[in-house]
């Protein structure tokens, strides 16, 4: 039988891409949308993938997305939790509490409430046959975003924390960890910031001196997800062209 891995945010830039490799690698892969449906459906029909829309942030939609999961492609066998937000460049002072809630609910509550319910199923101690947990950070955790988005930064390092912490909690009952920390990445994520030019001015800074590509993130995802990091766990793997 098929692994199967679950995408979240999986319908476009880094989550596309994992999900696309996935597919050609064997996975039997779920592809986890929230608002566009069109991209989703239209990567589904191209990789024969399963799409389901759900809000990672709202705990009702992350049962029901495991639950469509368990029915149509079985027990998980790897969760990427992708799933993430940013919003417009902004400091500190100007930042709003809603904007704070919806960047820590998207960012880190669905991460969260995305790995309790793969521990439900992979882990030893509920009858499961182990199973690896993905979870996306960001260069920003490190560097701290100063003037863009501290707050997506502080969410990423809380991410970073989490692995660490969850890779030490689950390893004896068969869960590997392992986090991902992309750089600039050409993606649509970059418009949200409202400024365009983004991507390939802070690119150049790197020392590979270029923005990142969703395939080149996808391959350190589907490496971490593989037997190849079977001693690979509680890490975080940088993919940022040296930055």
């Amino acid at each position: 039988m098929k692994k199967v891995m679950l995408v979240t945010g999986g319908g476009r830039g880094i989550g596309a891409a994992t999900a696309r490799l996935a597919t050609e690698r064997g996975y039997a892969v779920c592809i986890n949308y929230q608002r566009d449906k069109a991209s989703a459906e239209k990567l589904a029909k191209e990789t024969g993938a399963l799409a389901v829309q759900a809000d990672v942030s709202v705990e009702a939609d992350v049962v029901r997305l495991f639950r469509a999961l368990d029915e149509k492609l079985g027990r998980i066998g790897v969760l990427v939790n992708n799933a993430g937000i940013v919003d417009v460049k902004a400091r500190v002072e100007e930042m709003t509490a809603a904007r704070l809630q919806r960047m820590f609910a998207v960012n880190v509550v669905g991460s969260f409430l995305c790995a309790r319910e793969a521990l439900k199923r992979m882990s030893r101690r509920h009858g499961g046959s182990g199973g690896v947990i993905v979870n996306l950070s960001s260069a920003a955790a490190r560097l701290g975003s100063p003037g863009d988005y501290v707050d997506y930064a502080a969410a990423k390092g809380a991410i970073d924390t989490f692995t660490i912490g969850l890779a030490k909690e689950t390893a004896g009952d068969g869960i590997r960890v392992v986090g991902v920390r992309p750089g600039v990445i050409r993606t649509e994520i970059h418009a949200t910031s409202g400024d365009p030019g983004r991507l390939e001015r802070i690119g150049a800074t790197a020392p590979i001196a270029r923005p990142g590509e969703p395939e080149e993130v996808a391959r350190a995802i589907l490496w971490a997800a593989s037997d190849e990091a079977s001693y690979t766990t509680g890490a975080t793997i940088d993919v940022t062209g040296g930055r």
